[in-house]
């Protein structure tokens, strides 16, 4: 049986080194392992109650809710936006947290990691990511960590799967976060 982890990219520009680091993490799964990267978080609304009321909730969070309900574990990638987690992203988890204490991330293993231009690779948008995920439900798992300074330079040339450092780290996020959604206490 493998294992299906919901991969959530915090930056919508085509281009993102982010993206292009959750397509290596889908490239380079390890057998048993299925990383699926979710598309459309550029359509959902910001989190407002009065449209959160079944029969009217957008789509795009339907869908959104579905693919992480069906995922073993959520695997988030975020750039750092003035020092903090992009407002996609942020909005993604508000609308994974509900309904309150049993939405979609409630109890799931869940690691934060990416990349950023600044010196230290966004760690503090990684930190508030994974601050707001476990204040979500999510099982945020605080040991794993991938924090890529010099995105600009770095990926410049070189999509992320073919460094081979940054394949070899994420190889281990992936499998290392597989590991946690395969305990029996993890869903």
């Amino acid at each position: 049986m493998s294992v299906r982890i919901l991969a959530l990219v915090g930056s919508l520009r085509a281009g993102s080194h982010n993206r292009q680091l959750a397509e290596a993490a889908v490239k380079l799964a390890p057998e048993g392992t299925d990383v699926a990267l979710h598309e459309g978080l550029a359509e959902i609304p910001f989190y407002n109650e009065d449209i959160d009321v079944e029969g009217t909730v957008p789509a795009a969070a339907v869908k959104l809710r579905e693919a992480a309900a069906s995922a073993d574990a959520l695997l988030l990638f975020t750039p750092e936006y003035n020092g903090t987690i992009p407002a996609v992203l942020k909005n993604a988890i508000d609308w994974l947290s509900r309904p309150f204490g049993a939405g979609a991330l409630s109890g799931k293993p869940v690691a934060v990691i990416g990349t950023a231009f600044g010196q230290y690779g966004g760690v503090w948008a990684q930190d508030e990511t994974r601050k707001a995920v476990g204040i979500a439900g999510g099982k945020v798992i605080e040991d794993i960590k991938l924090s890529i300074p010099g995105s600009m330079t770095r990926f410049a040339e070189t999509h992320p799967a073919e460094d081979t450092e940054v394949a070899e780290q994420l190889t281990e996020v992936v499998t290392r976060l597989q590991t946690h959604a395969a305990q029996p206490t993890a869903a």
